[in-house]
């Protein structure tokens, strides 16, 4: 679908510098890639992919509350308001094309997110990328956020892709822990929903040894996906991303450009 007039912004435009940390194109961005980041994670992950697509693409990467230079703002343990101030923090952003790349917790944001802009402001992304999480309608509620301290760090071990040294320093993990157990409860207080199609084409991605998530788990994907799905399956975990960051970047640098891939 073709994207709609620019929305007013509801919000000070303010909203979307601190939502966002924004890697700006080296001329005027012709798209934007919006990527969301997994539960515990932060904008700081996603770093390297400010630099790795084309001149005219503008990667932006939401900065959750909670953490690093938003250590001091409230965390958010509900998709429904996460969803709402991603949305609103990103309608000024709408002057280009935008695509969305979700990972983990952030593929069921980027989904609702998705959703949010077509239902209320008329807009679709020119795609939306899922990575490493189950489709709305296939998801099984967990307690985990519900357990002590140590169930959750073990969990977030278990899934990788976090520094060791925040899990092991104890006045560390005291720093980290609100955050995590915040997104922990929208994991596991989210879904299962109704399959709502998107108005866009659906790209998914997995690494084939993920411990919590199987292909055909992914593939259920395809069922909000009338318009086009693919799924592409990497060597690795839950955490592929960190050892096939360029191949992943420039698949959906293709995409985003048009090129079939």
């Amino acid at each position: 679908m073709t994207l709609g007039p620019r929305p007013t912004a509801t919000r000070p435009a303010v909203a979307g510098e601190r939502w966002f940390r924004r890697y700006p194109a080296t001329s005027a961005p012709r798209r934007r890639l919006v990527v969301l980041p997994h539960a515990g994670g932060s904008a700081s992950f996603f770093h390297a992919w400010g630099t790795a697509f084309d001149a005219g693409t503008e990667v932006v990467v939401a900065r959750y509350p909670g953490r690093h230079d938003r250590l001091a703002d409230p965390c958010i343990d509900s998709m429904a308001e996460l969803t709402e101030q991603v949305t609103e923090a990103l309608l000024p952003l709408l002057d280009v094309p935008v695509t969305l790349f979700g990972h983990s917790m952030g593929a069921s944001l980027a989904y609702e997110v998705t959703l949010r802009l077509a239902e209320r402001h008329g807009v679709s992304p020119a795609a939306l990328h899922v990575s490493s999480r189950k489709p709305p309608h296939r998801l099984t509620p967990r307690r985990l956020h519900e357990q002590g301290d140590d169930a959750l760090i073990a969990e977030v071990r278990r899934l990788g892709g976090t520094d060791e040294a925040l899990l092991s320093d104890p006045d560390l993990r005291d720093i980290v822990l609100p955050a995590i157990r915040a997104d922990f409860t929208i994991v596991g207080t989210y879904g299962p929903r109704p399959a709502d199609p998107v108005d866009c084409p659906v790209y998914a991605y997995l690494g084939d040894r993920d411990p919590s998530i199987s292909v055909q788990d992914m593939s259920g994907w395809a069922d909000i996906a009338p318009s086009h799905f693919r799924l592409d399956v990497l060597r690795g975990g839950h955490f592929y991303l960190q050892d096939h960051r360029e191949s992943v970047t420039r698949v959906i640098d293709a995409r985003m450009a048009g090129r079939t891939v």
